[in-house]
């Protein structure tokens, strides 16, 4: 599925009830924030933070 910015994908397991018994986001932000370490690596201070801002992360994604 597509979100505002870039794939959402959830993870749903039913035991046949009327509620779900496992329910699971990833949310669009996650991967790109894995990636970060990659993206400032050999750069300098100031290069970190223009590349976390040009990211576009929406921080209430990365709450766990």
């Amino acid at each position: 599925m597509e979100g505002g910015n870039g794939e959402l994908g959830f993870y749903l397991i039913s035991d046949g009830g009327r509620s779900p018994y496992r329910l699971h986001f990833r949310r669009p932000c996650f991967i790109y924030y894995q990636a970060y370490e990659e993206l400032v690596k050999g750069g300098m201070l100031s290069d970190a933070i223009i590349v976390l801002s040009s990211l576009n992360l929406i921080a209430g994604e990365m709450d766990g």
